[in-house]
């Protein structure tokens, strides 16, 4: 049974409906929104944006995880993203919204965590920072851990897989007993089987269809479909800013095997096609 969780005063009760973390790429260098919000005032102006279309979650980001992507040292992450973890919390009308920080690297992990940032999501899924679980234990925060082989620059020829659902699952039990044993409790896990990461177009409709094969492991399931190469590659499509209605249809796709929260970077479109969708699919 999956536990609720509190953030920042928000209660996420998982299972009975779908809730909605909005992209903030604060990069020169994201794949689809790279350079819109790297000022702090650009980066307000959407966050009051997807806080007024219903978001749950804001993730906040530095470094690029696109394939292919330039690793950035810390100092420059943390100038990156610290000025808009404050921005948003000095706020008047947005400061409550939960945030999470999309780094794989502890010392920034921490930096915003201190600058009033609720959550860690890591793309490596602990494996980039040995200090990073024993960091998640030290500050008692939720933590998303995601599943990825190689980098950003190298994942995407590292997609051999004999069973890919089995194998992916086999690495989160192998993670998450690692966490726990750094003193990391496990209701503040939350497994991202990471669509596209070291994942072909073909790998990540599979995991799709499957997504209800890591309710074994008992913890809320977050995807992350937006925009991705796949959806581009069904539809044709090779620019990410054009693939909305075809990232609207992955969600559903998500939502009706099981997701508990999408990270998206249409929010105000895919808080509906949540609500419709939760209709659908989730027991009332």
């Amino acid at each position: 049974m999956k536990k609720s969780l509190a953030i920042r005063g928000k209660n996420f009760d998982w299972g009975h409906r779908t809730y909605v973390m909005g992209v903030l790429n604060v990069t020169p260098d994201s794949f689809s929104d790279g350079g819109e919000f790297q000022t702090v005032s650009a980066a307000i102006i959407r966050s009051i944006e997807m806080v007024a279309a219903g978001v749950d979650i804001i993730d906040i980001g530095g470094e690029s995880t696109k394939p292919g992507a330039i690793p950035v040292d810390a100092a420059t992450e943390i100038g990156r993203v610290i000025p808009v973890i404050a921005a948003i919390r000095q706020h008047p009308t947005i400061g409550e919204i939960p945030i999470s920080i999309d780094t794989t690297k502890s010392i920034v992990a921490e930096a915003a965590i201190g600058a009033g940032a609720d959550i860690i999501n890591d793309v490596s899924g602990g494996e980039f920072d040995s200090q990073m679980f024993e960091l998640v234990a030290q500050l008692g925060v939720p933590y998303v851990m995601m599943h990825m082989r190689g980098t950003p620059a190298t994942m995407q020829q590292m997609t051999d897989y004999q069973d890919i659902v089995a194998e992916i699952i086999a690495f989160f039990e192998t993670q998450i007993d690692r966490a726990i044993q750094c003193g990391v409790d496990r209701s503040q896990i939350i497994i991202d089987p990471g669509i596209g990461f070291a994942k072909t177009y073909q790998q990540s409709i599979q995991l799709i269809r499957q997504l209800s094969k890591f309710q074994v492991l008992e913890l809320p399931l977050l995807v992350g479909v937006s925009r991705k190469s796949f959806i581009g590659k069904i539809l044709n499509q090779p620019d990410p800013n054009q693939r909305l209605w075809g990232t609207a249809a992955a969600c559903c796709a998500a939502i009706a095997n099981g997701a508990d929260i999408l990270r998206v970077h249409d929010v105000a479109e895919m808080v509906d096609v949540s609500r419709v969708a939760d209709v659908m699919w989730r027991k009332s």
